[in-house]
């Protein structure tokens, strides 16, 4: 059986849980199961630029394994004393803007080794701008990096052709929909936005930590949103185990890379895993054991609104029951057991 090889690559937001996408670039090289194009995200704009640009994955790993937060972040202390409210950021942009310029210089998009689109949005308009795109590619791939990587609040908004520009996140943290074309087989798509569903104490970590963490639970409203109504071609999605990593934490670099690795290794050694050509909705598709604690459940229907189709009703007592308890779901279609509000939806593998 033939299988999908005609595919393109996306890469999307996650803070420095977004050094997975190394581990990820390694296990294709290692297989030879490479794209035929890379769409980007904030971070996954910059792994994304460094690879297409020729970079190797070992020289990757040896700058990203010693990054520290102040190689990247250091805070504005002049403008948040002078401006207070309307200081632009709570980081100097000067740091971020260095070391992107110091991994790809002054080339532009025909100067890539592959074809790259980076994901960005106009503060003012709210125009969701594809760089790297017809028309986009003449100007230099740091600048349009470093706008992807300038999330409102922390990085100040990024000057391309007189205009302003902020995080892809704002419009979509994984941009797949520029994948979704007639010419491809496939799309596969690196998540590492997602954060496990309980949070304990951002409220004690202060406002930064706070809007972090509301932007993350944002992006990922508007990714599995977007991505349970999918019918493009298949979209095969890979979530790294980062989920237990903080947006901005630097003690755990080799750590998400080698999450990455494993994730994608995992993924391609499976004779079963690759979609034949042709193929619609999200992939990889596995059994799960679901179960609803009746204790716990509320009747609020949450997971009626949000779940499959049929797989979840209430019954004559108000509460919620399963109608298969193993359902074959794809990496989206358990959306709605972090949306249960008190946590009485549970999904594992099913044996076998």
């Amino acid at each position: 059986m033939k299988l999908a090889r005609n595919y393109t690559l996306v890469l999307g937001g996650g803070g420095m849980r977004g050094l997975a996408h190394v581990g990820v670039l390694a296990a294709l090289e290692e297989k030879e199961f490479l794209p035929e194009d890379v769409v980007g995200s904030s971070v996954g704009a910059l792994i994304a630029a460094a690879w297409c640009s020729g970079m190797p994955i070992d020289e990757m790993r040896h700058i990203l394994a010693d990054l520290r937060r102040s190689d990247l972040f250091q805070i504005a202390h002049r403008d948040m004393a002078m401006r207070r409210l309307r200081s632009p950021a709570l980081y100097r942009t000067e740091p971020l803007a260095n070391f992107i310029n110091g991994l790809l210089g002054d080339l532009t998009f025909d100067e890539l080794n592959r074809p790259l689109l980076v994901n960005t949005v106009d503060i003012n308009t709210g125009t969701q701008v594809f760089w790297g795109q017809k028309g986009l590619r003449d100007v230099p791939v740091a600048d349009a990096v470093l706008a992807s990587c300038a999330l409102p609040g922390f990085v100040a908004p990024h000057e391309i052709r007189g205009r302003y520009f902020v995080d892809g996140a704002a419009a979509a943290n994984l941009p797949v929909h520029p994948g979704a074309r007639h010419d491809r087989d496939m799309v596969l798509a690196v998540d590492v936005g997602q954060r496990r569903r309980d949070q304990s104490r951002v409220q004690n970590e202060g406002f930064a930590a706070v809007y972090a963490r509301a932007i993350e639970i944002a992006v990922k409203r508007m990714d599995e949103t977007a991505l349970r109504h999918w019918d493009r071609p298949a979209l095969v999605l890979l979530r790294p185990e980062v989920w237990h990593i903080s947006l901005l934490s630097f003690a755990h670099n080799a750590e998400l890379v080698e999450a990455g690795y494993r994730a994608a290794k995992e993924w391609l050694d499976d004779p079963d895993a690759l979609p034949v050509p042709g193929a619609t909705g999200i992939f990889p598709r596995r059994r799960f054991h679901v179960e609803v604690d009746r204790e716990r459940c509320v009747g609020c229907g949450a997971c009626v609104t949000l779940g499959p189709p049929g797989l979840f009703q209430h019954d004559g007592t108000g509460k919620v029951i399963i109608t298969d308890a193993q359902p074959n779901w794809s990496p989206v279609d358990g959306f709605c057991v972090a949306q249960c509000p008190t946590g009485a939806i549970t999904a594992r593998p099913a044996e076998g």
